[in-house]
Parts: C-alpha cells; sequence; structure tokens
C-alpha cells in the first residue's frame, strides 16, 4: 500500500511540474499581420507607420524609403517534442515610401509565403581570378623577395 502511495504521488508531481502552456517567444512587432491592416496604400504616411508601428527593423540599403518590419514566434514543444523549439509565425512587411513620405507599396509574407520563393540554381563563375590561394600566396612572397634584392 505504502509503494502504491508513493508511485501516486511520483507521477502527480511530475505531471503537475510539466509544463502545460506553450512557451512563446516573440522577435519584432506583435501582431505584424492585424496592424499592417491599418496602414493603407496612398493614404498612410511614415508618421502613420511609425505611431502604428514604430520604428523598422531595417531600412533599405540604398534607399531610405524602404522599410522593412518583422514578427517572428517561436514556440517550444510540448513533452513529446522534448522541448524542441518550433517556428509559429515568420510575419515580414515591407513598406516603400515615395519621395513625398506617402506610402506608395505595401507587401505582407507571412511563413507560407516565405516557402515559395525560388533562388536561383545557377552557380556564377569568378573570372577575375582564376589561379587558386597557393599560387597567388606564393606569387606574392617571390615578389617580396625580388624587392629585398633591389
Amino acid at each position: 500500500m505504502k509503494k502504491n502511495t508513493f508511485y501516486f504521488l511520483l507521477i502527480v508531481v511530475l505531471l503537475t511540474s510539466c509544463q502545460r502552456n506553450e512557451l512563446i517567444k516573440t522577435h519584432g512587432i506583435s501582431y505584424l499581420e492585424n496592424r499592417q491592416k491599418l496602414i493603407l496604400v496612398n493614404k498612410s504616411n511614415k508618421n502613420d507607420a511609425l505611431e502604428l508601428l514604430g520604428r523598422p527593423a531595417t531600412k533599405g540599403m540604398t534607399d531610405e524609403n524602404l522599410w522593412i518590419y518583422i514578427e517572428r514566434t517561436n514556440v517550444r514543444g510540448k513533452f513529446h517534442k522534448f522541448g524542441r523549439t518550433n517556428l509559429k509565425k515568420n510575419n515580414v512587411l515591407v513598406l516603400e515610401f515615395n519621395k513625398f513620405g506617402v506610402l506608395d507599396k505595401k507587401d505582407f509574407y507571412n511563413k507560407d509565403d516565405m516557402k515559395k520563393l525560388k533562388f536561383a540554381e545557377a552557380i556564377t563563375e569568378n573570372e577575375i581570378k582564376k589561379e587558386n590561394f597557393i599560387y597567388s600566396f606564393l606569387s606574392s612572397v617571390r615578389e617580396k623577395m625580388e624587392a629585398r634584392k633591389k
């Protein structure tokens, strides 16, 4: 009887200490999908975007009028998944403004859209430098040795 009670208490302790709710980690702007619906093309401007979304995660490299917002949510798995993290949301909002600060174009990508992107399979050949590292290294050593002789 004592053994059964011990096992029962052990099982109860183990089951209650297990996490029942998902552990959610969010990076970026929460509820980006809902917030992006409030920004309208040709009506909203940079100030509206700053008010609704805050500062962008990144801006365009050459164009300051390209703003990118990110929402990424990872969820830690249940007990049967041994605590591995899974990607729940991966939303990206790309806003392009004109020179007056009015929104020209808005693109929203979610996790499913990103799986459809295709990358080029072609390999770019480097025509500038055909020789390998060893050849260039030995050539540089030879040039330095000849320079010391003079």
